[in-house]
């Protein structure tokens, strides 16, 4: 089976132009927790997902390891929760997104992207052809289709 025998093709997308406030309200609005980025040939340049959100507004620690016990140093951004979500916001989307994607293509067999889905430890790959974003696949896509025909 091939990834565009099951991908899902209406994808969810943010430009790269576009603000983090965009990519939440599409995280919201959809219930969804990635989006590929794109640049105005339809080309995937960046990948945000929820962990990336995450990390941006969870607070930065540091650990030292003392002979005894663990000792948690706080560093980095001295702002408050509501501060760093406010902030966040206005953002750029690229100032947030992983710019290094992991891609399927369009003609991939879906148990290589089952294999890494399960190694890289993530939750769905957008799909290109030819360069262009056509479409994006999900652990549950490959679960649902591999199994239907077995329950």
């Amino acid at each position: 089976m091939k990834a565009h025998e099951i991908m899902i093709s209406q994808v969810h997308k943010v430009k790269e132009s576009d603000t983090v406030r965009t990519v939440i309200e599409k995280f919201i609005r959809h219930r969804i927790s990635g989006l590929p980025v794109i640049n105005e040939r339809n080309e995937i340049v960046a990948y945000i997902s929820d962990g990336d959100i995450m990390r941006y507004i969870g607070k930065h620690k540091d650990l030292i390891v003392d002979s005894l016990y663990f000792v948690v140093v706080f560093k980095g951004d001295e702002d408050d929760f509501e501060e760093r979500t406010r902030k966040l916001l206005d953002l750029n989307v690229m100032e947030v997104a992983v710019k290094k994607v992991i891609t399927a293509a369009w003609d991939d067999e879906v148990e290589d992207i089952a294999a890494i889905l399960g190694k890289k430890q993530i939750k769905k790959l957008p799909v290109e052809r030819n360069g262009v974003l056509v479409g994006v696949i999900s652990r549950g896509d490959i679960i649902r289709h591999s199994f239907k025909s077995l329950l």
